[in-house]
């Protein structure tokens, strides 16, 4: 009898060996996960970075268009500005005269009293 209780006693050095191998199996598998969860992670944080700097180029390009653009606008408005005042001078000398007169003394007073 002795030698059937000995059989359904599992040996110690087995047990603990099955444990070992199942932990390293697991390690493995953990670092497994690990790996492909970091690669991942690296490819969305690839992707985001590409995806902001297309956005940033997107704004930067506007920009430079908004710019160009007001930029065109700012010459167009001088441009009529001038044509205004030249046709100003050449029908009303006279009030062109004196007009150029008054600014020209307001701005005296302003740089006098500063």
């Amino acid at each position: 009898m002795a030698s059937a209780e000995r059989r359904d006693i599992p040996d110690e050095g087995t047990d603990l060996s099955a444990v070992k191998d199942s932990i390293a199996a697991l390690t493995g598998q953990i670092t497994d996960v690990l790996n492909a969860f970091g690669g991942t992670a690296t490819r969305r944080a690839r992707r985001g970075y590409r995806q902001a700097r297309a956005n940033v180029d997107s704004a930067v390009s506007d920009l430079a268009e908004r710019g160009g653009a007001a930029a065109d606008a700012a010459q167009d408005a001088a441009y009529s500005l001038e044509e205004t005042l030249e046709e100003i001078v050449v029908e009303r000398p006279l009030a062109a005269l004196g007009l150029a007169l008054g600014v020209g003394f307001l701005l005296g007073l302003t740089w006098r009293r500063r």
